[in-house]
């Protein structure tokens, strides 16, 4: 994925091959974050990751069946809207399956 980006002039993009449920603190926090891959519950990591006025789409569900669920965070607040049914794979690690 480095290389094709390269390729096409990305310099904007970077990458951390890990536990994708525990986010990557040290470049937090973010405006956006995008999950695609399921989660039984929202991960908190990602949560606390959250920038003021930050949100993020995650696939929230059991296995095989979820909901697009739109998390806004407000200060110490956050906001959880269900957006569609979809079906994702699903995250692996500490705060997936």
């Amino acid at each position: 994925a480095q290389e094709t980006l390269a390729r096409f002039g990305a310099v904007n993009v970077h990458f951390l091959v890990g536990d994708g449920s525990l986010g990557w603190l040290e470049r937090g926090p973010f405006d956006a974050i995008l999950v695609t891959c399921a989660a039984p519950v929202v991960p908190q990591p990602l949560v606390e990751q959250l920038a003021e006025g930050g949100r993020m789409i995650v696939p929230v569900g059991p296995r095989g069946y979820q909901d697009l669920v739109l998390v806004r965070r407000s200060g110490d607040r956050t906001t959880q809207d269900r957006l569609s049914p979809v079906a994702f794979v699903p995250l692996i690690g500490e705060h997936g399956w």
